[in-house]
């Protein structure tokens, strides 16, 4: 669950921005510099709160963050590579920890931000807090946690025989496009669970529901040909698969690897479905947040 932010926040975090928080038009050029750079300080301010007070009281603090993908590489090179091997998909542990790892930063950042307005009353009811960076803010901390996981994934595809190739060039391509696509839900779900607080617990059964239609630990393109359509209408089967081609081309046949190209489709369309869904999350939120006070 998410933690209320305004703890313990250090008091120049806020303070710069309670006075003009919104960049109003005719404003010299400087002073629209230093509004991006006191929000950018804001941001990074709360991302670095948010953090540390996920593992203030462990005793290993935020060694936890390499700790918990450490545990899940052995679990899976144990399980998916030694006991219950899938001869039928190549690096089938390198193919199921590369897809977990982008669907854990997707769900955990959607989780923590559909909260991220109710549990932070303090900070929402200060005048001239800009509300907005509070979705961005989950996004990134879980951000953090996959970047920080990446080379620990890398490692494992090297030992697990995954030739990386030019085209990991494309990741933060891929990032990008998953931070935006992320954030672009993280707005309408934190905004909406603001007046139906049953939105929190609803989205944990969709997401349950659309794990198992991600793709996540198997290949889309192994399903009926009939089915397989249907499935890639969700954006997330299409950056998965994107994830893995740019990572090794992990999952198709060596016989295959050499023709092998990534699906340039696929990924246009969630960039499609993001350029349309962020502008529109966006205004969703920013015109709940006139209600935000009155509903917390």
């Amino acid at each position: 669950m998410p933690h209320d932010l305004s703890h313990d926040r250090p008091h120049d975090l806020s303070h710069d921005l309670s006075h003009d928080s919104r960049p109003r038009a005719g404003l010299h050029s400087g002073r629209w510099g230093r509004s991006l750079t006191q929000r950018w300080d804001l941001l990074c301010g709360l991302v670095d709160r948010e953090i540390k007070l996920l593992y203030n009281r462990s005793a290993l603090g935020i060694a936890w963050m390499l700790i918990n993908p450490l545990m899940q590489l052995a679990v899976f090179a144990f399980v998916f590579g030694l006991i219950l091997p899938n001869n039928s998909v190549e690096n089938y542990a390198s193919f199921i920890f590369s897809g977990l790892l982008v669907w854990t930063w997707f769900q955990s950042s959607l989780t923590q931000a559909t909260g991220a307005i109710v549990h932070n009353r303090s900070l929402i009811r200060q005048p001239g807090f800009p509300v907005a960076i509070l979705p961005v803010v989950t996004v990134t901390t879980g951000l953090i946690h996959f970047l920080l996981s990446l080379p620990i994934l890398l490692l494992f595809l090297l030992i697990d025989g995954v030739q990386l190739n030019a085209s990991i060039v494309l990741l933060p391509l891929l990032i990008i496009l998953q931070f935006a696509f992320t954030i672009s839900l993280a707005y309408v779900l934190a905004s909406i669970n603001v007046v139906f607080r049953d939105t929190q617990h609803t989205l944990g059964v969709l997401l349950q529901m659309l794990f198992y239609l991600s793709g996540v630990f198997y290949q889309v393109n192994s399903l009926p040909e009939k089915y397989r359509a249907i499935f890639y209408l969700n954006p997330l089967v299409g950056l998965i698969e994107s994830y893995r081609y740019i990572f090794g081309k992990i999952g198709v046949e060596a016989s295959l690897l050499a023709e092998a190209s990534l699906n340039w489709k696929l990924l246009g369309f969630m960039g499609l479905v993001t350029a349309l869904l962020l502008p529109l999350g966006y205004q969703i939120f920013k015109r709940q947040s006139e209600r935000f006070v009155e509903e917390l």
